[in-house]
C-alpha cells in the first residue's frame, strides 16, 4: 500500500489526463489539416529529375543562306517539331520595305510563307495571301466569323480552321479557291500540321483529327480528356500536344492510337492547370507552358516529367527550343509574369531572364542570334541577344506572334498590321558601301 505522500487520487489522474487528450486531439487535428492543405490547396514546386533521358544533338553545319524566294516556313513553328528557330544568320531588321492591313482585323498568329508568299487570317476571319517581296494583296477570302490560328502551307494547299463555324478549310494557296471543308461539330483554334499527306488538328471538344490533305477524307479521330486548343508537334512518327484537363498526350500519326499521356497538377487545391501552348520537340524532350505558372518538360518516348519551372503566372505561350552559343541546349518562353526566360534544356534552370514590363501571350521566334517576341502588357516588340538576354532591338507594335523570316527579309505581325523589313546593315556591309561612295567620290574629282 503507498504511504499517503505517494498517494495520486483517481480525480487526479483524470484532471491530468484530458488536458494531454485534449492536445493530442489537437495535434491530430493539425496534422490532418496539413494533411488536407498539402493534398488540396499547395501548389507544386519546382522540380528536376537529372536522371531523365535527354538525346544531345550534334553541332549543326553553319546554316546556309535561305533563297528567299523559295523559302518556305510553312506552319506555325517552322519545323514539324515547332521549334521556332530559323539558323540564318540575319542582323536585326533596318529599313522598312512595306506594310500590309487590310481587312481591319486583329491578328493573332503570324502568317505562314512559301515561295514568296505570305498567307494569314485575322481574327475577323479573313484569309489572305500577300506578296512577300511588295506587300501587294494575291488574293483574300472569307473563311469564317472567328479565327484565332495560323495557316499551314503544303503542296500549294493552304489548310486553315476556324472558330465560327466549327470547320477545316483547304484552299488553293495560288487564287484562294476552296478545294474542300468540313464541318466540326466543335470549335477549333489549333494551328494544322501537314505531315504525309495528312493534316491534323485538335478541336475544342476534345476531339484530335487526322484528314487525308488531298480530299478531306477523315482518316482517324482521339478523344482526349479536354478541350486540345494548341497546335501538335510532330517528331519521329509521333504527335504530341497538350489539353485543357492538364494530359500531354503522344499518339501515332498512322492511326491515332495513343504512346503515352501523362497528367498534371501543378495548380492549386490539387487541381491541373491548362494547356494552351503548342508544344515544341527537341532533344528527346517535350517543352510547353501550363496556365499553372509551370513550364514543362517530358521525355518524348515515355512522357516521364523531366522537369517542370514555375514563373509565377501564366503561360500560354509556346516555346522557341535551339542550341546556341555559350548557353547550349535552351528554351525560350515568355510568361504573363511581365519576363522573357532562357531555360536549361536539359534541368529547366533558369539561364537568363529579361524584364518585359508586361505580360506575354505569344510565342517567340530565334533568328541567329536573335529571339524576337511580343508583349501584350506593353504592345512592343523586341529582340534579345540569345546569350545574355540583352536588348538589341526594338518596334513600338505588337501583341502576340511576332517574327517569321526567310534569310533576306524579316515579316512582323502587329495587332492589324503586317510589315516587311530589311535586315539591318552589318558593320562590313556599311564598311564597303562606304568604301564604294569614296571610290565614285574620287572617279567623279579625278574627270
Amino acid at each position: 500500500m503507498p504511504t499517503p505522500s505517494k498517494f495520486i487520487s483517481s480525480a487526479r489522474r483524470h484532471r491530468r489526463r484530458w488536458p494531454l487528450a485534449a492536445a493530442g486531439v489537437v495535434l491530430v487535428g493539425a496534422a490532418a489539416a496539413v494533411a488536407v492543405y498539402l493534398i488540396f490547396f499547395k501548389k507544386e514546386s519546382d522540380f528536376s529529375d537529372p536522371n531523365a533521358a535527354f538525346e544531345t544533338q550534334p553541332a549543326p553545319p553553319p546554316p546556309k543562306k535561305p533563297k528567299p524566294e523559295t523559302f518556305k516556313w510553312p506552319i506555325y513553328g517552322y519545323t514539324p517539331q515547332r521549334t521556332r528557330a530559323l539558323g540564318a544568320d540575319m542582323p536585326p531588321p533596318g529599313r522598312k520595305l512595306w506594310t500590309f492591313s487590310k481587312g481591319h482585323g486583329l491578328i493573332e498568329f503570324q502568317p505562314v510563307l512559301a515561295n514568296g508568299v505570305l498567307y494569314y487570317v485575322n481574327n475577323s476571319g479573313m484569309a489572305f495571301a500577300v506578296n512577300a517581296k511588295t506587300g501587294k494583296k494575291r488574293w483574300g477570302r472569307k473563311i469564317g466569323s472567328l479565327v484565332a490560328s495560323s495557316p499551314a502551307w503544303n503542296k500549294n494547299r493552304v489548310f486553315m480552321v476556324t472558330l465560327t463555324p466549327g470547320r477545316v478549310w483547304a484552299l488553293n494557296a495560288r487564287n484562294g479557291k476552296v478545294i474542300w471543308k468540313k464541318s466540326l461539330p466543335s470549335r477549333s483554334e489549333s494551328s494544322p500540321i501537314v505531315v504525309n499527306n495528312t493534316v491534323y488538328f485538335g478541336s475544342e471538344n476534345g476531339t484530335v483529327y487526322a484528314y487525308r490533305a488531298s480530299d478531306g477524307r477523315k482518316v482517324w479521330t482521339y478523344h482526349a480528356g479536354g478541350a486540345v486548343k494548341a497546335g501538335l508537334a510532330y517528331n519521329n512518327g509521333n504527335l504530341y500536344f497538350g489539353d485543357y484537363s492538364g494530359a500531354v498526350t503522344a499518339l501515332r500519326a498512322k492511326n491515332g492510337s495513343r504512346v503515352w499521356s501523362t497528367g498534371t497538377s501543378g495548380a492549386s487545391f490539387n487541381r491541373s492547370g491548362q494547356f494552351y501552348s503548342t508544344p515544341a520537340v527537341a532533344f528527346g524532350r517535350v517543352f510547353l507552358g501550363n496556365t499553372d505558372s509551370f513550364v514543362y518538360s517530358f521525355v518524348a518516348s515515355s512522357g516521364h516529367l523531366a522537369w517542370r519551372h514555375s514563373t509565377g503566372a501564366y503561360v500560354y505561350a509556346a516555346p522557341a527550343v535551339a542550341t546556341v552559343p555559350r548557353l547550349g541546349p535552351a528554351v525560350f518562353i515568355g510568361s504573363y509574369d511581365g519576363n522573357f526566360y532562357a531555360l536549361d534544356a536539359r534541368s529547366g534552370s533558369v539561364r537568363w531572364s529579361h524584364n518585359a514590363g508586361g505580360k506575354i501571350s505569344g510565342a517567340p521566334t530565334i533568328v541567329g542570334d536573335v529571339v524576337y517576341y511580343s508583349s501584350l502588357g506593353q504592345h512592343d516588340t523586341s529582340g534579345l541577344d540569345v546569350r545574355t538576354g540583352r536588348r538589341i532591338w526594338h518596334f513600338p507594335h505588337g501583341a502576340f506572334n511576332p517574327i517569321i523570316a526567310d534569310g533576306k527579309r524579316f515579316y512582323l505581325t502587329t495587332n492589324s498590321t503586317l510589315f516587311g523589313f530589311a535586315p539591318r546593315k552589318s558593320k562590313a556591309a556599311k564598311q564597303k558601301a562606304r568604301a564604294a561612295k569614296a571610290r565614285s567620290r574620287q572617279q567623279a574629282t579625278s574627270k
